[in-house]
């Protein structure tokens, strides 16, 4: 992406260092952000199997000046960059409503380590990206995209953009009130039934992250040859059927909450192509149309 010489977010608060990270043991590292990877792209509950996870173990790492914690080089860029991308998201969101005679209100971002506190219950890198609808906040512990990379392959940093400008989306259904309508729905549904509704749910984050993508590329002339296949491709790795094949050798369509590789490549890419919010109404589709 051409992001040289854009503005970084101010809406951004940053506790790296500060987070109450413990040694899993066991797994390592690799296994521990292979179970983030899964549990997150599927809706599960991380807590469930992992409480904290230490994101350290990088290296050529120099050191951040105010808390004494040490960050990798990677890290540090990768910061930047998420600072760049969310006001990204501020600049074309704040357009998109103005067009349709809203007040677009932006996230705030905050950036941890290992473990924070939320007003929607503590989180943990375990959990991956989240939005927190309670505190209107999107969370993001950064060593999760340094281990996506390096773990299930889904590289390049329009692939990272993909991930924060997703979890932008579900703010995006906040503020449009589709969020707490969907859950409310869900909570009356079996488990099956509401896993359905949670697909959609994602599945429209997806596409707005897309529609993000080509006003952010229309203004701003951001994307570069082979982002779209980046990001294209990260869809593809964090489909519910790629993910359960790769952790169990099979899937059960059931059990999926985000929507399978080719419909999150399809709907991205929907975004991505129209940039009209129009088409992104994945509640009244069929089925068999997601």
């Amino acid at each position: 992406m051409r992001l040289n010489g854009r503005r970084k977010s101010s809406n951004v608060d940053d506790r790296r260092g500060a987070g109450g990270g413990m040694k899993a043991g066991g797994l390592g590292i690799g296994g521990i952000v292979i179970v983030a990877l899964i549990t997150w792209f599927m809706g599960g509950n991380p807590m469930d199997v992992l409480q904290n996870v230490d994101p350290t173990a990088l290296t050529n790492v120099t050191e951040r000046p105010g808390n004494g914690q040490q960050f990798s080089q990677e890290e540090e860029e990768l910061a930047e960059f998420s600072k760049q991308i969310l006001a990204g998201t501020e600049d074309i969101w704040s357009e998109i409503f103005r067009q349709n005679g809203m007040e677009y209100q932006p996230p705030k971002m905050v950036l941890y380590t290992g473990s924070v506190k939320t007003a929607c219950g503590n989180g943990s890198a375990s959990m991956g990206p989240f939005y927190c609808s309670g505190d209107q906040t999107v969370y993001i512990d950064l060593s999760f995209f340094l281990q996506m990379k390096r773990n299930i392959g889904a590289d390049g940093d329009f692939a990272y953009a993909y991930v924060i400008a997703h979890e932008v989306g579900h703010h995006v259904q906040y503020l449009l009130g589709t969020l707490d309508k969907a859950h409310s729905q869900m909570a009356r549904l079996s488990q099956e039934e509401a896993n359905k509704v949670n697909v959609r749910l994602e599945l429209q984050a997806d596409f707005y992250a897309g529609v993000w993508a080509y006003h952010d590329n229309k203004q701003f002339n951001s994307l570069e040859e082979g982002d779209v296949d980046e990001a294209l491709d990260c869809a593809k790795k964090i489909g519910d059927n790629y993910l359960q094949e790769k952790a169990r050798g099979y899937s059960q369509p059931e059990t999926f909450t985000h929507g399978t590789s080719a419909q999150r490549k399809h709907w991205l890419s929907l975004g991505i192509s129209t940039g009209d919010v129009s088409r992104g109404d994945t509640f009244s589709v069929s089925e068999s149309a997601l």
